[in-house]
């Protein structure tokens, strides 16, 4: 039995260990808030941009692909600027106290939406909100590691995922459900007199907002129809932020800032033990010993560096080595082709995407978007269940190409058939399921994998930096996407799907090549995988605090207790760290 073990016995993993642990049920549901925060303010928007009430209250941006585009990316733009700044929110206030500031941001965000009465409130809510998104996704997920036993983090990376998509499917069908309050068209009378023409299948009789609005405005469908959803997501906002009232302050952070006695307490309580337990007294010495490390290799790597310079510096040697600088490189590509599989091209707009393959009426299209929240649901349950055996690289690789084929086959429906539906609905159908198709493939295989990969291959001292950087490339890419699509699907049409094909198909050749499997990788592995020496040196570094602060000795009375939490420097290191390094390691 290793020394690793002796001091962490087996326990159960994943859903199992959530299921066997009470505390960390509660920390699961929480942190599925912020998945489900983030999920369903992607997938809201895309069905109200097709209300017609919604039209004839904001006709600018039901009609103008340009702005339609601003109207969705902007909320992304919001999300790279939080990401980016609250790193130093996070470290200053707290992990607990920067997600209230941002369920704050994100009420408020919301209800500018819900209330507009002008563009300028949904453009000023949207970005409001994205800041909110931004910051969540950065501080949420950090705060379960410093909290969470080790033999369960990576199921609750995965349930973090299955939220966003539950958060999703929600929207999309509330969306289906209020589009119904008084009727489905602005003109109670119908859409006989509608003056317009859909710019995807040139179809007559379609909304104008410009002059098929009854005179003293929508007779028919209500503005309940589009203000309640964004109204809703507060709901879900304000859970997650009285929820945080009854959890701790990360016991990590505690230590950086030297409250240590409240620190002590904080573990007791996590660990349902007496402060004097020695459990509680070595899970305190482990978190001590990753917050003396990341003070030393500071002072070491840094000298004389503080604030900005310091942060500049350790961002200047992502690219100063290139074993980081080809983890990085790997990291901000991967989630570059998250987004370039086109995923959130149909996620964003969904309706008008169904609308160009001829479905009728809006809704008709809403009701297939409801099923695109579905699909995506479900079949991100088994990334969940199978990705640690089969690993990481061949589900990246079987989803890319069935991502591409969904992709041509769909262009190939649209080029043939396009204006010519009505003649052809089971061509237009067909085109339906293999959107479906597309779906599923990203849902087991780019979505989950793309957030998990970048998060096991970069080492401690400077993985919060790093992932900052990746985060940020998501959300720009994101950000390009959702600006880029309504003028795409207007105006090349089914070449829009081509485009996305040809990045599928780059991806699994990138993947197939450049990107090394991180199947059951230890940390010190990763120096061999990416031929630099940074986690080993770090090991090191934490064996010789260990051994100052007696940490390795009383690590041997761990044989037959309980898991301690994962206290790792960052986000990711405790487990790997707290005992010797691997001498199966190399040099390279």
């Amino acid at each position: 039995m290793s020394s690793e073990e002796k001091v962490r016995p087996a326990r159960a993993s994943g859903m199992g260990g959530i299921a066997g642990n009470g505390y960390v049920i509660g920390a699961a549901v929480f942190a599925s808030m912020g998945g489900f925060l983030f999920g369903y303010d992607q997938g809201v928007m895309s069905n109200i941009l097709t209300t017609e009430n919604f039209g004839s209250q904001f006709p600018r941006i039901f009609s103008d692909a340009d702005i339609k585009g601003w109207i969705v990316s902007i909320l992304q733009l919001g999300a790279w600027l939080g990401a980016l700044m609250n790193g130093p929110i996070a470290q200053k206030f707290s992990r607990k106290y920067s997600m209230m500031i941002a369920v704050s941001l994100f009420s408020f965000g919301s209800a500018l939406q819900a209330g507009a009465q002008n563009d300028g409130f949904i453009f000023g809510g949207r970005f409001v909100a994205g800041l909110a998104i931004g910051m969540l996704s950065h501080v949420v997920p950090m705060y379960q590691s410093e909290i969470s036993p080790p033999e369960i983090r990576g199921a609750l990376v995965s349930l973090q995922q299955f939220s966003i998509t539950v958060g999703i499917l929600v929207s999309f069908w509330l969306d289906y459900g209020f589009h119904f309050i008084g009727g489905t068209t602005c003109d109670k009378r119908g859409n006989a007199s509608y003056t317009g023409t859909d710019p995807n299948t040139g179809a007559g009789h379609a909304f104008d907002p410009y002059n098929d609005v009854p005179a003293g405005g929508c007779d028919g469908q209500k503005a309940a129809s589009w203000r309640v959803p964004l109204a809703l997501q507060i709901v879900p906002a304000l859970i997650l932020g009285v929820g945080m009232v009854f959890f701790p302050f990360s016991p990590r952070w505690l230590v950086s800032r030297g409250r240590d006695e409240e620190a002590i307490h904080v573990v007791a309580k996590l660990r349902s033990y007496p402060v004097e337990d020695e459990r509680v007294q070595l899970e305190y010495m482990e978190i001590k010993a990753a917050v003396e490390f990341d003070k030393e290799t500071t002072a070491e790597q840094y000298p004389g560096k503080r604030g900005i310079a310091l942060s500049l510096a350790q961002y200047a040697m992502l690219f100063q080595s290139m074993g980081l600088f080809r983890r990085l490189a790997i990291g901000c590509i991967i989630q570059f082709f998250q987004q370039f599989t086109g995923i959130n091209a149909i996620i964003y707009y969904a309706p008008t995407v169904f609308s160009g393959l001829g479905l009728d009426g809006n809704t008709t299209s809403l009701l297939a978007t409801g099923v695109v929240g579905i699909v995506n649901c479900v079949f991100t349950i088994p990334a969940i269940l199978w990705m640690d055996k089969f690993g990481r690289k061949k589900l990246l690789i079987v989803g890319g190409f069935g991502m591409c084929v969904c992709h041509i086959i769909v262009a190939a429906i649209i080029g043939k058939y396009q204006g010519n539906f009505g003649e052809h609905k089971s061509a237009g159908w067909a085109g339906v399921a293999f959107i479906y198709i597309f779906i599923a493939n990203f849902a087991y295989s780019w979505g989950p994998i793309g957030w998990v990969l970048p998060s096991e291959i970069f080492p401690a001292s400077i993985r919060s930096k790093a992932m900052s950087i990746s985060t940020s490339a998501n959300w720009m890419m994101n950000f390009v996407i959702g600006r880029a699509t309504p003028s795409m699907l207007e105006k090349i049409k089914f070449g829009t799907y081509i485009f996305f094909a040809a990045f599928c198909g780059l991806s699994c050749l990138w993947i197939m090549f450049f990107v090394p499997e991180t199947k059951n990788k230890t940390l010190e592995e990763m120096d061999v995988v990416f031929r630099d020496t940074s986690a080993t040196v770090d090991a090191e570094r934490m064996k010789c605090i260990n051994e100052r602060i007696g940490l390795t000795a009383a690590g041997n009375l761990r044989h037959s207790s309980e898991p301690a939490l994962d206290t790792a420097p960052d986000e990711d290191k405790q487990d790997a760290y707290a005992q010797h390094v691997s001498t199966q390691i190399t040099s390279v």
